[in-house]
């Protein structure tokens, strides 16, 4: 199973943390964001791995080769200029349409989508075989938690729409007579034939294509990790509170 790591953002909300250092060079109890994503990505199998790059590009690059890509296939997808996350991983496509020889691959395999600055203990296997049983085009792990940006699903975990706030009024993609809001968190599964879907152009966020895709019919689905840790480390405290997590065994 193949990954990509999204890490080229400019962590502001991390400052002072980032003035000197990408995002994914910032610690938590003495180990990297990138470092606690690729070992969390490699115990569930995966051996390849994309990551894109762009504050502070040189600094990941040669932390990697220092590390040896931590026993991993790493590839690296640089940006001139931020694409988000749909624009990014739209650069990437290449990794995920070729084998490890350049050659172009056939394989439907999904592959997992994650953001460097987030942390959880959900179980990637489980999401990824929800992903497969499913028939699922994109699967995102979502929890029932506050946030200041919500999806929406139907009863068949469907997605139809988001809303900003929880008084923000809803636009929605695909009618239902019942949704329920949750909080998505920066984890996806996804079948590559999802990559040929992506006509946005430049730099788009992956959430309009999945609302776009969802209109026409196609599965984005919600897989419930609500009984799982998660944190965004975002914010200088959130990175804090996870090194104390990790202090007291809450997150391993």
């Amino acid at each position: 199973m193949k990954a990509m790591i999204l890490a080229a953002g400019l962590g502001t909300r991390l400052r002072p943390l980032t003035d000197d250092r990408p995002k994914a060079l910032v610690e938590v109890a003495g180990r990297t964001l990138l470092e606690i994503t690729l070992t969390r990505l490699r115990s569930f199998g995966v051996c390849d791995v994309i990551v894109n790059v762009h504050h502070f590009a040189d600094m990941v690059v040669d932390y990697l080769r220092a590390n040896d890509n931590f026993g991993m296939r790493i590839e690296i997808s640089r940006e001139e200029i931020l694409l988000d996350t749909g624009g990014g991983l739209k650069n990437a496509a290449w990794f995920f349409l070729e084998d490890a020889d350049g050659r172009l691959c056939g394989k439907d395999e999904p592959f997992i989508l994650h953001n460097v600055d987030v942390v959880s203990t959900i179980d990637l296997h489980r999401m990824a075989q929800f992903h497969t049983e499913n028939r699922a085009l994109a699967t995102l792990a979502v929890q029932e938690r506050e946030t200041s940006r919500y999806l929406l699903f139907d009863e068949q975990h469907q997605l139809c729409g988001r809303r900003v706030g929880r008084d923000g009024k809803p636009e929605l993609v695909r009618p239902s007579p019942q949704m329920r809001a949750l909080a998505f968190s920066g984890i996806h599964v996804i079948s590559p034939r999802l990559l040929a879907m992506m006509t946005e152009p430049g730099a788009f966020s992956i959430i309009n294509s999945y609302l776009r895709l969802a209109s026409q019919g196609e599965k984005i689905l919600a897989f419930r990790a609500d009984e799982y840790y998660w944190r965004d480390l975002g914010r200088p405290e959130n990175v804090a509170q996870a090194a104390q997590d990790f202090k007291e065994k809450t997150l391993l």
